[in-house]
């Protein structure tokens, strides 16, 4: 046990002492918000600059009326269509919109002209304005007059309440947990893979360097596989805590410092003491409403369970997928050779990742749902996608001992292969040479 400890302070302190990790834990908290920020800044600046496009109008129909605004300016013609486009052709003017006599309840042969292809947000704003002009007329077609239609609009939003067996009552909200069981499935994903080719490098860097040859003579191959696995795991759990730290003090700090106040809610205000309008004031009280629900259906979130069922299977996870990595890693002399031995390996946990989007987040109590989250290989992703939605207390201990049991299968299975390959050099491995290196006796 002591030699294992030694090899995990060393490849913990190696790692950890680099400017590399420095730099990366540090900065990737930071450099995401920040090229968000300027990202955004960038479009709010070249909104407020941008001029309205200019779009020449063909109308047969007589039935539109075109008012010019921030994104379009309307020029209309009233000449042939044919005569227009060469008068548009001869122009530097963004479209082209020819209008045919058309039935309101079957619109159809309307067309834009452009001389390339135009943005599906431009083109979906022309949309957008013809389609209103049409319900216009369909309106006053049916002699309805829009506040009727107004008043006709009704918008409910059902209160979800979960009911325990005790008939305790407690707020819920779908929407929160879909977001919380998005991304912690993908952070899982992530962390687990990427760590685990790490541990593949740092195995075949060690043993094309030959120092792996001085280490063996001291400790067992398996001591070694061992200790590497959980000495990298220590670092990107102690990469991923300081992320997690620095993104909730830096949050909470511009949260504070800009009042607790999102810019919807901003510009609503300042709508608000613009206009005065009495439904604009009733639109922002039901935001705040929303708002103070949200906060509230947050609070019900147990997050100190999540957050330990978010540690044990990111190291579950990368215990397991680690063993194998290194297995791989010690069978192989360079990255490109084990390319052929990665997809597969990958795979359960690729299978996991998709099935986050296709059965768990849109039926986390579902069968398949279940299954996901109780085969080892695909449990890191899916019990974690799960959690937030309330798993029954049996199934994640099912998950979790299974789990453990995943992991200490596949440790024997790389470990019986680790104790050969990493003293093979020259040779050219595949799946047949590694069943050969597992069942020789040693």
């Amino acid at each position: 046990m002591r030699k294992i400890w030694l090899i995990i302070q060393r490849e913990f302190l190696t790692r950890v002492q680099k400017k590399s990790f420095l730099i990366t834990t540090i900065l990737v908290p930071l450099i995401f918000p920040a090229i968000i920020g300027v990202l955004v800044y960038i479009m709010k600046k070249e909104a407020e600059s941008a001029k309205a496009e200019t779009v020449q109008v063909v109308d047969e129909s007589g039935k539109f009326i075109f008012e010019n605004g921030r994104r379009f300016s309307f020029v209309p013609l009233s000449i042939p269509i044919e005569q227009a486009k060469k008068v548009y052709n001869e122009s530097k003017d963004f479209a082209l919109l020819y209008i045919p006599p058309f039935d309101i309840n079957k619109p159809e042969g309307m067309i834009i002209y452009t001389k390339e292809n135009p943005s599906i947000e431009k083109v979906g704003g022309l949309e957008s304005i013809l389609q209103d002009r049409i319900r216009d007329l369909k309106l006053e077609e049916y002699k309805i007059d829009k506040a009727t239609l107004k008043g006709l609009k009704v918008e409910v939003n059902l209160k979800q309440i979960n009911l325990s067996d005790t008939g305790e009552e407690k707020s819920s909200n779908s929407g929160i947990l879909y977001g919380l069981g998005f991304g912690l499935g993908i952070l899982i994903y992530m962390f687990v893979l990427v760590y685990g080719i790490q541990i593949m490098q740092g195995v075949i860097d060690e043993k094309t360097s030959k120092i792996v040859e001085v280490i063996v003579s001291s400790v067992r191959p398996f001591q070694l596989m061992l200790g590497k696995i959980i000495g990298i795991a220590s670092v990107g759990l102690l990469q991923f805590t300081i992320w997690i730290i620095l993104i909730t003090v830096l949050s909470t700090g511009a949260l504070g410092y800009f009042g607790l106040k999102m810019p919807q809610k901003q510009a609503m205000e300042e709508v608000v003491k613009q206009v005065g309008d009495e439904n604009v004031k009733q639109a922002m009280d039901q935001q705040n409403s929303r708002i103070n629900e949200t906060l509230a259906n947050l609070g019900e979130i147990r997050f100190g369970k999540i957050a330990f069922v978010f540690v044990f299977y990111f190291l579950g996870g990368y215990l397991l997928y680690g063993a194998l990595f290194a297995a791989v890693g010690s069978a192989v002399e360079s990255m490109q050779e084990s390319q052929q031995f990665q997809f597969p390996i990958t795979l359960p946990l690729l299978i996991g990742y998709l099935g986050l989007f296709m059965f768990i987040l849109r039926d986390p109590h579902g069968s398949v749902s279940f299954w996901l989250s109780v085969i080892p290989f695909t449990s890191p992703v899916a019990m974690v996608g799960r959690i937030a939605f309330d798993v029954p207390t049996w199934e994640l201990a099912l998950s979790m001992i299974l789990l453990i049991a995943g992991f200490l299968f596949t440790t024997w299975i790389a470990g019986r292969v680790y104790r050969v390959g990493i003293l093979m050099t020259g040779t050219k491995v595949s799946w047949k040479v590694l069943a050969k290196w597992f069942f020789m006796k040693g």
